[in-house]
């Protein structure tokens, strides 16, 4: 339970700093920690636990510390299961509605947050509040992306959908751009059938677009339960596609829901190098992977820098029809691979990240994460021109990643109409930085 108090002793000690979570830097997803952590007034907000499974009303209720692994965990057995489950599983229900998720069923049901139905949040006053599309509504809207930024997340009500047993999944491997844009292009957009869609790049001429249907049944020769640790990583599977041809397999539920895990996508095969040799996975590969807070840990200077010269992490939302021209991008300024795609319906919503225009819209997450090949490659430089790209074409950054944007361009690629409106509304200036503030490249070590 939160203790309201700390809230209202902060305000009674007369709200010198701002308010921050006491959870420690090293446990956030992003590789970097933020600053914020070693200046802001710390308050404790240790909230793990699965409240309620209510299936007449088809939602969970949750503390926002609840991750993706508890909660395939205890609805799977039940038959039910989350509209979208985002990879990996250590992601937090709180950082996933404050911050952004998004997994490859996001074609149906958007990204993490439009399938919350309300949330439970402690102001700055100490009170608590609970909002949804039609109570306190411009807080619903305005909440997500907002990274804690208008009060403490301690609940959420999100919805639930009946599970099966598999998910049957189609390769289709391609070998031109235009062939990866065309069929991932037209899985996306078919009115019935592809609960799951995603594809992975190899090259610039190189994919494998793959489309997924939960199912009860199952051709026994085809199961692959490759969540197991002695089998390949999955990104490597995938890639054998491209040889062999199109292909159809059966993958339990939950190691479907979790298939990056291993490798961590493909970031793995940077650190161990040899973990996808047989051998090594056979007799070690129940150590993998090595948990992400651990490793922001224990890395040293050294290292920080090395990866901060080398190493690309970043996903850009953008356009569906702007597809194209993000690849060409991405491909100039990076030439890195594997890319990630994955589609997701972005609705006409107040907040902070919303279409153009008054209508729906189909969007992709383009994800790059790894080391490019591009010579003189200058990570700064390079990303402040895939950013300018991405605000060119009014796509989103996700806030995880390093971004270099300016507060005024900040400002023009996420809406803060209504951010500032509540902000001010509801006294935040004092008891909470502004987003930027703790998100903006300056602001983490």
């Amino acid at each position: 339970m939160f203790n309201f108090l700390q809230v209202r002793e902060w305000k009674a000690d007369g709200e010198k700093r701002p308010m921050c979570t006491a959870r420690p830097g090293y446990q956030a997803v992003s590789l970097r920690i933020g600053k914020y952590k070693k200046t802001h007034h710390k308050i404790n907000v240790n909230l793990v636990d699965i409240l309620e499974v209510d299936t007449d009303r088809r939602v969970v209720r949750v503390e926002p510390l609840v991750d993706m692994a508890q909660v395939t965990a205890m609805l799977n057995p039940l038959g039910w299961t989350l509209p979208i489950i985002p990879e990996p599983d250590m992601l937090t229900v709180g950082g996933m509605i404050m911050g952004v998720g998004i997994e490859t069923s996001s074609l149906k049901f958007g990204l993490f947050q439009h399938i919350c139905v309300a949330y439970e949040l402690v102001m700055a006053d100490g009170s608590l509040v609970r909002c949804s599309e039609n109570e306190n509504s411009d807080l619903f809207y305005a909440v997500p992306w907002s990274h804690g930024t208008l009060g403490f997340l301690v609940a959420a009500e999100l919805q639930i959908v009946p599970a099966k047993k598999y998910v049957k999944i189609e390769y289709r491997p391609a070998h031109s751009m235009s062939e990866i844009i065309k069929a991932f292009s037209e899985e996306t957009m078919k009115k019935s059938n592809n609960e799951f869609v995603e594809a992975l790049m190899y090259g610039k001429e190189a994919g494998v677009i793959m489309t997924a249907n939960m199912t009860d049944d199952a051709e026994e020769s085809k199961v692959n339960c490759i969540g197991h640790f002695w089998k390949p990583w999955f990104f490597k599977h995938v890639q054998a596609y491209l040889k062999s041809g199109p292909g159809i397999e059966y993958i339990p539920l939950y190691h479907y829901y979790h298939r990056h895990k291993r490798s961590i996508f493909w970031e793995l095969q940077d650190i161990v190098p040899f973990g996808n040799n047989p051998l090594f996975r056979y007799l070690c590969g129940w150590m993998m992977p090595p948990k992400v807070s651990l490793l922001k840990l224990t890395q040293g200077e050294t290292i920080r820098r090395m990866y901060e010269r080398n190493h690309v992490i970043q996903d850009m939302l953008v356009p569906l029809h702007k597809l194209r021209e993000c690849l060409d991008c991405f491909d100039k300024e990076f030439e890195l691979y594997p890319l990630w795609l994955c589609p997701f319906l972005l609705p006409s919503r107040p907040g902070l990240v919303h279409p153009e225009g008054n209508e729906d819209e189909m969007y992709v997450d383009v994800g790059a994460w790894g080391t490019p090949m591009r010579k003189g490659f200058h990570f700064a430089e390079m990303t402040r021109r895939v950013e300018e790209f991405t605000q060119s074409v009014h796509g989103f950054q996700m806030l995880y990643a390093d971004t270099y944007m300016t507060r005024e361009e900040f400002r023009q690629m996420f809406d803060h109409t209504l951010y500032d409106k509540l902000r001010h509304r509801l006294g935040c200036k004092k008891a909470f930085p502004e987003i930027y503030d703790k998100i903006s490249r300056a602001a983490r070590i």
